[in-house]
């Protein structure tokens, strides 16, 4: 294998270790009448009925395992997932549904799953599913708005820049489900949440907005991202001033933490990005490089993001006392101010950077992919390069400046090649970059 297709094997090792085939069978385990999640433990002789609900890229199949553990014991549920997620359930029923913006099966999903919640007794168990992507998927609007109004709010956060935490403030004061609200339905029953992080640090009311947990946000938190994104102008009149109204208090708060509806609701974590930049570690060790995570926090502008990490390659390029070849690995979110007319996302646009900074560098080859397995806008999982992607790609007339002024990676990679394609993998949990030096 040359050094791309070594960089590529590493990314899709640290996936393998996050598909949740491994993170159910790890977490939850059946014997007799005896229901183990994680520390928890459930006597299901005590239990009258199991509903399973979950929202995300990778809930359908985390659904998936846990019919195969609990079988017919399993009552009824509902799961939503992002377009070609889902997979085949007997006791669960299933919706596909828009990511990253909210659809028709989205606001669906949300009043579905409501049901269930609504259904449950107080001697039932409530098993919810949580993953990257569940905010969009499982959507609700407040009486006074619409569901269009919500989509196209949703599509001004994902592009102005904001993270997944500012995103989520807004999203969550503008829901019933979101934000620890969905733990006042389950109530009076028990609940448990198995959660696949997609956010940096693993804060439980961020990763899908949090519907089961208490939320840390407040009204005054989501008018902030609206202003400091400066959004003001554009968000639909009747969300803002419900987010106003809520502020001076005349629509009610989220829950927050010692709110009684939390008593009988239990929050584990499946996996995370960690998890993933482990496995890749020890894969990309196991080939002969000496191996470094560096960090499993990487966040901020895509283009701030890429000065730290040449930062970091110039010095390990620098030192000759530091043992070849080296594996890096990376893994967080970025943030991309969109402001062309192109396609991509934050992994192919951070490659292209990445490749205008190599062409004079050898012995250099860099890989940003996302671990769902698509990219912003686009069905690839992110792109690989080296001092030879800006080369190649002059050489067939491919200007990669206007490409990235664009914000065209898409097509960049589509053109000059590079491109890292998995299709849907089932899983999120973030990004990883995938630097070899020799």
């Amino acid at each position: 294998m040359n050094n791309r297709e070594i960089a590529e094997h590493i990314f899709l090792a640290g996936i393998k270790g996050v598909l949740p085939g491994t993170l159910i069978s790890n977490i939850l385990s059946l014997r007799d009448s005896q229901l183990k999640i994680g520390y928890l433990g459930y006597d299901l002789n005590k239990i009258e009925k199991i509903y399973v609900i979950g929202a995300g890229k990778a809930s359908a199949a985390m659904a998936h395992y846990v019919e195969n553990i609990l079988g017919s014991r399993i009552s009824g549920g509902y799961i939503v997932t992002k377009y070609d997620h889902a997979c085949k359930l007997r006791y669960i029923s299933i919706e596909e549904a828009g990511h990253p913006v909210p659809d028709h099966n989205s606001f669906r999903a949300g009043e579905e799953i409501l049901k269930v919640t609504g259904m449950a007794g107080e001697s039932d168990l409530v098993i919810c599913l949580w993953s990257g992507g569940g905010s969009s998927l499982m959507a609700d609007y407040p009486e006074t708005s619409s569901p269009q109004e919500i989509s196209f709010l949703n599509d001004l956060l994902v592009s102005c820049g904001a993270d997944i935490s500012e995103m989520n403030s807004v999203r969550k004061h503008l829901s019933k489900i979101k934000g620890g609200q969905l733990a006042r339905s389950i109530w009076p029953a028990s609940g448990v949440s198995i959660i696949l992080s997609d956010v940096i640090g693993d804060p439980p009311d961020v990763i899908a907005s949090g519907p089961t947990v208490p939320d840390n946000s407040t009204f005054s938190d989501a008018l902030k991202v609206i202003d400091n994104h400066n959004l003001k102008n554009d968000i639909p009149p009747r969300l803002l001033n419900y987010l106003v109204e809520g502020d001076q208090g005349i629509n009610p708060e989220t829950p927050k933490p010692g709110d009684p509806v939390f008593k009988n609701v239990a929050t584990l974590f499946a996996g995370n990005n960690k998890t993933a930049l482990r496995t890749a570690k020890d894969e990309a060790e196991r080939l002969g490089f000496n191996t470094t995570v560096f960090t499993g926090d990487l966040s901020g502008d895509v283009n701030d993001a890429c000065s730290f990490i040449f930062d970091m390659v110039n010095r390990y390029k620098n030192d000759i006392s530091a043992p070849m070849p080296v594996c890096l690995l990376l893994g967080g979110e970025t943030t991309v101010k969109v402001t062309g007319e192109g396609s991509g996302g934050r992994n192919q646009h951070l490659a292209l950077l990445a490749a205008l900074r190599l062409q004079n560098i050898h012995g250099v080859t860099l890989l940003s992919g996302g671990t769902d397995g698509n990219d912003g806008n686009t069905d690839m999982a992110g792109a690989v390069v080296d001092s030879e992607t800006v080369h190649t790609a002059l050489s067939m007339n491919c200007d990669p400046e206007r490409f990235l002024a664009d914000f065209d990676s898409y097509h960049f990679f589509k053109s000059a090649g590079g491109h890292i394609f998995t299709g849907p993998t089932m899983t999120n949990v973030m990004d990883m970059i995938v630097i070899l030096i020799d």
